[in-house]
């Protein structure tokens, strides 16, 4: 009996041993800020694709204050709370759907997508921004 007891200890001690080796909720972490990098870059290419086909004019929605951008279109996307930038997903052109921060809805606005966009006032340079990554990541991409 004391053998089983002594196996089934050991047993837990190394199981414990591997999840702290493995942690789980820095994994996570992890793999939702790549997603936000994805997605970030995602926005800001589908910007540059619309800026190309109308002669360098990004959408004229996106101000030059960081706004959290809007995962649908219309109602309720109204700069200062959201940037509408539904001329992104018309049709499909530049892009599907606006991406979601992975932890929405609870770290986005009613209708935000989690990711905020801005336009630089003297370099006309556009900002998309994740501003809840985790683990103290500071994830966004200019162009």
């Amino acid at each position: 009996m004391l053998e089983v007891l002594l196996v089934v200890a050991v047993i837990a001690i190394l199981a414990g041993i591997v999840i702290i080796a493995i942690n789980p909720g820095k994994n996570l972490g992890d793999a939702r800020n790549s997603q936000r990098s994805a997605d970030v870059s995602t926005i800001l290419n589908a910007v540059y694709q619309y800026a190309l086909d109308n002669n360098g004019s990004v959408p004229s929605t996106i101000t030059t204050s960081a706004v959290e951008v809007c995962n649908t279109t219309g109602a309720g996307c109204n700069s200062p709370v959201a940037i509408d930038l539904g001329v992104l997903t018309t049709n499909g052109k530049y892009i599907v759907a606006i991406p979601q921060d992975p932890q929405c809805p609870s770290v986005c606005l009613a209708n935000g997508a989690g990711y905020t966009i801005v336009k630089d006032a003297t370099t006309s340079r556009i900002t998309v921004a994740a501003p809840d990554a985790e683990q103290g990541k500071t994830i966004s991409v200019s162009r």
